[in-house]
């Protein structure tokens, strides 16, 4: 599993200097899992003072932050995976591409933030953290809802504890700093956090006699992760590149016919590589052999994926169900077809 190749990767993080790379990253490894470990490195990292309490009162939140931190990665490889680049562990691929500002470090530092925010505020609801519990209730209602029979209820996802802790666990160590690499860094963070905070949803229950739902009772829930990553890709996908601004401490887009970016927006402040051919120095690991959409004119096809380079094709049997039939109760019976399909891959660098 590509998961197993994270350990040599994100290990090497932690013997960075902090101004080349956030603390937290570390947590991402499966080989320091430990929250004592965690929390050792943090102080030969010189982490702040909130994270150091953290982890000495609540080490159970150092879990969730691994927890999180681990989500997000997966997500960042679903999101990406039609990429040149596609959130790759291999090859210390990931440190050297992240090490700068750019569009995948962004979306990285956003969908990773989001991550710990998410696992968080899960804890709370599910009862896993002594110190937090259900959302309190919001006042009142929508104007727009006041035709239906509901009320507010039940246990509400507590995002406001998970927008905390983590803002006080990722952020913390960078606050000090007022660079623009720093700049960029806290506005992708935020935006990771807002993209949950800012899009919880209503889910009801029903109460009533045969179930006629005479009245409902509602609750603030989270957006599902997956929701999340595609919020996220979407801001990814449309990418402010900035400058600093002349106070230090602001940022601005760099093409003065840009808007400004909210902060919901993702912000980078170097251009990629183009990541076609591999390139040690960048982390790049090039496109042979990588599948494709020859029908596709999206990032996924093979003249992008392939940067011009042709593919090949080749013919491939699947065996899959196929046929399934329910028997009562409660067995599916299902016969095995075999599928021909066309895979696509893109060629080396050596040809036409």
């Amino acid at each position: 599993m590509e998961w197993s190749r994270i350990a040599i990767g994100l290990v090497i993080f932690l013997v960075l200097p902090p101004h080349i790379i956030g603390l937290w990253w570390a947590v991402g490894s499966p080989l320091n899992f430990d929250p004592n470990r965690i929390c050792r490195r943090s102080r030969k990292l010189r982490g702040s003072s909130k994270q150091r309490d953290i982890c000495l009162r609540e080490p159970e939140i150092v879990q969730e932050v691994v927890r999180g931190t681990k989500l997000g990665m997966m997500e960042c490889q679903f999101q990406l995976r039609h990429h040149r680049w596609n959130c790759t562990t291999m090859h210390n691929s990931f440190i050297k591409v992240i090490r700068h500002d750019t569009r995948q470090t962004a979306f990285v530092n956003a969908i990773t933030t989001a991550g710990v925010t998410y696992a968080a505020t899960q804890a709370c609801s599910m009862g896993k953290l002594h110190q937090c519990g259900c959302a309190n209730l919001p006042s009142g209602r929508n104007e727009l809802e006041t035709n239906e029979a509901w009320v507010w209820g039940g246990c509400g996802d507590n995002v406001e504890y998970g927008y905390t802790k983590s803002k006080e666990f990722v952020d913390a160590h960078m606050k000090r700093r007022s660079d623009i690499g720093t700049l960029v860094t806290l506005h992708n963070n935020e935006a990771g956090r807002l993209s949950i905070a800012k899009y919880m949803r209503r889910e009801c229950k029903c109460h009533g006699l045969s179930g006629s739902c005479t009245l409902k009772t509602c609750w603030k829930k989270m957006p599902t992760f997956r929701d999340v990553g595609n919020r996220l890709k979407s801001a990814f996908d449309g990418a402010v590149k900035v400058t600093g601004g002349n106070s230090g401490e602001n940022l601005i887009p760099e093409d003065d016919t840009v808007k400004q970016p909210t902060i919901k927006d993702l912000v980078y402040s170097m251009e990629s590589h183009d990541f076609c051919q591999p390139d040690r120095k960048s982390g790049s690991l090039g496109t042979e052999g990588r599948r494709c959409n020859s029908t596709s004119m999206d990032v996924g096809g093979c003249d992008i994926m392939c940067c011009g380079r042709g593919y090949h094709e080749v013919l491939a049997e699947k065996r899959e169900n196929c046929r399934c039939r329910f028997h009562w109760c409660c067995v599916v019976n299902c016969d095995t077809c075999s599928v021909v399909q066309t895979i696509q891959t893109c060629n080396g660098y050596n040809l036409g």
